[in-house]
């Protein structure tokens, strides 16, 4: 991974670059809305806050005991040189989750309501950053248009696979928010989202392999749907049912045709930056 340029010792990623973009947009997004429907935004700042940091704990922790224990367990200074790579997006998801969960519960701050606001703006915010991901995919079996070159080899632009998902699934959330029948319902649906789209990318990414084409990865996803849809289950039969309305066809059109826009100006310079 090259610099894209240095501050005096501090060398700037492309990579780190595009997820301050993809955060700060996030979380401008998320702030206005949750302060339209009436939420602290200076409390749910510090939520993001902490939020962020069980993020990271959460994502090196499971790469270090899922991908590599071995190396690190001979190696234990490596743990906390993250700048070197491995994060576990699955792992970082959790730690961000649970962190932010408690901090709620502490301030007796909404969770659903707030979880709901939350999550279209964390996926949009994912797929921003993976404009700036430089580890492409597997190698491509013939030679299509849209592959890219690394070291003279065709490989599946994973990262534009994901980024298109990802904003697919905002587009999805942003009018389900509008739109629930219980509060969680945008929550679960994130997260069920959001672990398929991993397990879909996975194919075309170099992991460890479990079995045939089933990696690490496919299990985590696998499992963590499990879990999800009995907690939604469960969420839909103790909770009350929100008689929502429907959304506008107007509203509809105009955020499909946002995302469009987003996804083809993301592709765009995901190949200027990366081709």
């Amino acid at each position: 991974m090259e610099p894209l340029f240095s501050v005096g010792p501090i060398n700037i990623y492309l990579f780190g670059m595009m997820i301050a973009v993809g955060t700060l947009v996030g979380l401008y997004l998320f702030l206005k809305v949750a302060k339209s429907k009436g939420l602290n935004e200076k409390v749910l700042l510090d939520v993001v806050l902490v939020s962020f940091i069980g993020g990271v704990v959460g994502a090196r922790l499971v790469y270090v005991l899922v991908y590599n224990p071995t190396y690190y367990l001979s190696n234990p200074i490596e743990i906390i040189l993250i700048h070197n790579g491995g994060l576990s997006i699955h792992g970082g998801l959790l730690g961000g989750l649970l962190v932010g969960i408690l901090y709620l519960k502490k301030k007796e701050i909404p969770i659903w309501r707030t979880l709901d606001i939350a999550v279209p703006f964390i996926i949009l915010a994912q797929g921003i950053s993976r404009i700036g991901c430089d580890v492409f995919g597997v190698p491509t079996m013939s030679d299509p248009l849209w592959a890219i070159r690394v070291d003279g080899v065709l490989l599946h632009p994973a990262q534009a696979y994901e980024f298109t998902l990802n904003y697919l699934l905002f587009g999805y959330l942003w009018l389900r928010l509008q739109s629930t029948a219980y509060h969680g319902q945008v929550f679960f649906h994130y997260l069920i989202g959001f672990l398929t789209i991993r397990g879909i990318v996975e194919f075309f990414r170099d992991n460890p392999l479990l079995y045939g084409l089933i990696s690490v990865s496919h299990v985590m996803s696998l499992a963590g749907i499990f879990v999800v849809v009995i907690l939604m289950i469960y969420r839909k039969k103790t909770t009350k049912v929100i008689v929502s309305p429907s959304v506008p066809r107007y509203e509809i059109a105009k955020v499909w045709f946002y995302i469009w826009v987003l996804t083809l100006v993301s592709i765009i310079l995901y190949y200027l930056l990366q081709g």
